[in-house]
Parts: C-alpha cells; sequence; structure tokens
C-alpha cells in the first residue's frame, strides 16, 4: 500500500463513522472502535473497546431507528508515520438535525481529533478524543445523562 492508499483507507474510516452513525447503527459505530481508546473534552469518561463504547452512544435519542442526523466532515488533516504503521488526523464535523417535529438545525460543530494504527487486517482507530466546541439544542439528539 502507498502513502495515497495510506491516506484513503484513513479518510474512509473517518466516513465510515458519520455513516454508520447517522444511519443509526450504533452497534457498528462501537465496532470502528473495538481496537481503541473515546474520550470527550467536555468531561473525563474514557471507553474502551466495543462493549464500553457502545454504552457511550446509549443517549442517542433514534426516531424510527435513525437519530435523524447529517454528519459533515472537513478540513482533514492526516499526518502518517515514517514506517506507516501509526497516523494521526484532526478534522472538523458539523451536525445537522431534523425530524418532522424538528426543523433542520446545526446542532454541533467541533473536532475529532484521532489516532490510528495499521494491524494485520488494515487501519483501525486506536484513540478519538471529540472536542465539542460549538453546542446548540441537543434536546432532540442525546437523552439527558441519568442521575444516580
Amino acid at each position: 500500500m502507498d502513502e495515497a492508499a495510506d491516506r484513503a483507507a484513513l479518510k474512509a474510516l473517518l466516513y465510515e463513522y458519520a455513516r454508520r452513525l447517522d444511519a443509526g447503527d450504533l452497534d457498528g459505530v462501537a465496532r470502528l472502535f473495538a481496537h481503541a481508546e473515546v474520550g470527550s473534552t467536555a468531561h473525563s469518561v474514557r471507553a474502551r473497546g466495543t462493549t464500553a463504547v457502545r454504552r457511550l452512544y446509549d443517549g442517542i435519542r433514534l426516531y424510527d431507528g435513525r437519530p435523524g442526523t447529517q454528519h459533515v466532515i472537513t478540513n482533514v488533516r492526516l499526518a502518517i508515520d515514517a514506517a506507516r504503521r501509526t497516523a494521526a488526523s484532526q478534522c472538523y464535523f458539523t451536525v445537522l438535525q431534523s425530524h418532522a417535529d424538528l426543523p433542520l438545525q446545526p446542532i454541533l460543530a467541533g473536532r475529532y481529533v484521532d489516532r490510528f494504527e495499521h494491524a494485520r487486517e488494515g487501519w483501525r482507530f486506536a484513540e478519538r478524543t471529540i472536542a465539542a466546541d460549538l453546542i446548540g439544542d441537543l434536546r432532540h439528539h442525546m437523552r439527558p445523562p441519568e442521575r444516580s
């Protein structure tokens, strides 16, 4: 695989995350992070592996099986190490949402800060930090956290 193919494969992972999330495939989203740690700058919770990452997405509201969102990924910057075993990425995301009772609106914008590793089966996520820089009305997107 050459560097152009590596870059295409890494971008495909970024876009696949958005596609699965917008489709309501939360189990599929979690599988993307089977070998990774996921967290947010908004809180100190970090999750590692499919089961733990899947729990992070339990609060997503679904309408007929989908969240009514569209994630737009832009400004992708990739850095691949010389040995092509690890890579880092930072990109912007904007989340739009609409459903029957909600007009189209942007609800969230920020950055995904990712690390990747190259395994036998190809590139995979090693770490993701979600940095939400602009937060809109999330009431229709996420349930409030349960209080203990």
